[in-house]
């Protein structure tokens, strides 16, 4: 093996772009990372400016290498990870983007999904060939609104002018020129038929949306194109992209039916293998593509939480309470919440509630409710969410877990794992490597390159950091999770 091979990782995510280089070992070489700004143009909406993803997730390729002190040319491969739902329609012959682009998170199509949701037989259809469910979450009513909304696209999209992709597929058209993207990211877009493998015709006329703006579909691990010269002074292979959740799975080598992972990231999401075939949730989760290699399709049953560790960004930036997500933790780990119990809804409530329109609630204050009870509510609510999706993974699969591998930003606080695994009464297992997004990435580019030769190679490499283990009586685990119970009811519109 040529130890002087190594993968690069892109790793956009929807408040920083990162960039990482792996050895084959699946140790980190070098890494860079920068934050981008954040645009709420009305309460609700959330948009970023698409030249800052490509801008800083440039820099950040450039930074890494630089502080791994590897040339372009010893890049074997690159890999790509992104943000997903996330909607960007830009002209095919300038690449300038049309407007902003539309994050995940926006609410501003929630009444155009809720129409759908209400009909019954449509509600169904959508479901039935995507695995989602009708939600302003996904990409369609994005591609729909901004037809309806900015002057002219509509009309250069049917003329074949325009092109819309997901981030991945817009730093790949960035980097390559190609316009592709990968089975994982499409399954993402509710107009992609997740069992014939193709966008579907259907709903691409529900939603009224030209087929000639889509991109080709492509596995997940293989060739998607090859670097323009100009960008590194030579050229490198992109050869594996997947959306973020997708990418962590596979990091965190969850190769087997069954296995599950959670993300500790701006958001959480609970994602399990369900290997080659699609189980249909009767709990309110979602059925995606969790990856695919040639014609081989590996399916996975997904929770997502709209605000994970995005809260303690809320507390420090907009409440000021916190100068850092350390610090929360350090003031959390001594202080109980004193009855406070804090649903951060602030763009709705994802997996299993799905209520658009839920905002977020602090219930139980009293005079004597102090900062540091606010804090540990605010950290209790990550784990709460979590417990919630793994209750109905649990009821969908009819399989009780035994352990969750964890990962992401928050998933370095002790306090968030400890409660995380007394409410689900199962061991938690944090990896050497918290960053399996991006290893995730990296794994698949390597496999399309031969840099690792197959899945079991890659699980001898994720190693565990440190386990969690129960240590809460029945009775306060069940009083605890009645008072969440009691808050969210309190928080939902409906």
């Amino acid at each position: 093996m040529n130890e002087k091979r190594y993968i690069l990782a892109l790793d956009q995510g929807t408040t920083s772009s990162r960039s990482i280089i792996f050895d084959h070992d699946g140790s980190m070489k070098g890494i860079a990372q920068m934050e981008f700004p954040q645009i709420y143009p009305t309460p609700g909406w959330v948009e970023h400016d698409p030249k800052e993803i490509w801008r800083t997730q440039f820099e950040t390729a450039k930074q890494a290498l630089e502080n791994a002190e590897i040339a372009p040319s010893q890049i074997a491969a690159i890999g790509i990870t992104n943000q997903r739902e996330t909607t960007i329609l830009w002209d095919k012959n300038t690449g300038e983007p049309v407007c902003n682009a539309i994050v995940w998170q926006c609410r501003r199509t929630a009444d155009a999904a809720a129409k759908l949701a209400e009909d019954p037989q449509i509600s169904r259809m959508i479901t039935e060939k995507t695995g989602l469910k009708p939600d302003a979450y996904f990409s369609a009513t994005k591609i729909q609104w901004i037809f309806d909304n900015i002057p002219g696209v509509r009309q250069r999209a049917e003329k074949g002018e325009i092109l819309f992709g997901t981030v991945d597929c817009y730093l790949l058209w960035q980097l390559t020129g190609v316009h592709a993207t990968d089975v994982t990211n499409a399954s993402r877009t509710l107009l992609f038929n997740i069992h014939r493998m193709d966008w579907d015709e259907e709903l691409l006329k529900l939603f009224d949306i030209p087929r000639s703006v889509l991109p080709e579909v492509k596995p997940s691990i293989g060739h998607f194109g090859n670097t323009k010269v100009e960008l590194f002074g030579c050229t490198i292979p992109v050869t594996g992209i997947a959306g973020d959740q997708h990418a962590a799975l596979f990091g965190q080598a969850c190769f087997s039916a069954g296995d599950a992972k959670n993300t500790y990231g701006t958001g959480c999401f609970l994602m399990m293998n369900t290997g080659d075939r699609p189980v249909t949730s009767k709990n309110g989760l979602v059925t995606t593509v969790a990856w695919s290699r040639g014609d081989k399709v590996t399916y996975a049953l997904e929770g997502s939480v709209f605000i994970g560790g995005a809260v303690l960004q809320w507390l420090r930036d907009e409440l000021k309470i916190i100068t850092s997500a350390p610090e929360a933790d350090i003031i959390a780990a001594t202080e109980t919440n004193g009855g406070v119990y804090f649903v951060p809804a602030f763009t709705g409530l994802g997996a299993p509630y799905w209520d658009m329109y839920a905002r977020g609630t602090i219930t139980g204050l009293t005079r004597g409710t102090t900062r540091a009870n606010i804090i540990r509510a605010a950290l209790e609510s990550i784990a709460f969410q979590t417990n919630d999706l793994l209750t109905a993974m649990q009821e969908d699969t009819g399989t009780p877990f035994s352990i969750l591998k964890v990962d992401g930003g928050a998933s370095r606080s002790d306090v968030i794992l400890q409660l995380q695994s007394d409410l689900l009464g199962i061991t938690v297992d944090r990896p050497v490597n918290t960053e399996t997004t991006a290893q995730g990435a990296a794994f698949m580019a390597g496999l399309g390159v031969g840099l690792w030769k197959d899945e079991s190679e890659i699980s001898a490499i994720r190693r565990s950091a440190k386990t969690f283990t129960p240590a809460m009586n029945e009775m306060s685990r069940s009083e605890m999770i009645r008072g969440w119970k009691h808050a969210v009811g309190q928080t939902l519109y409906r």
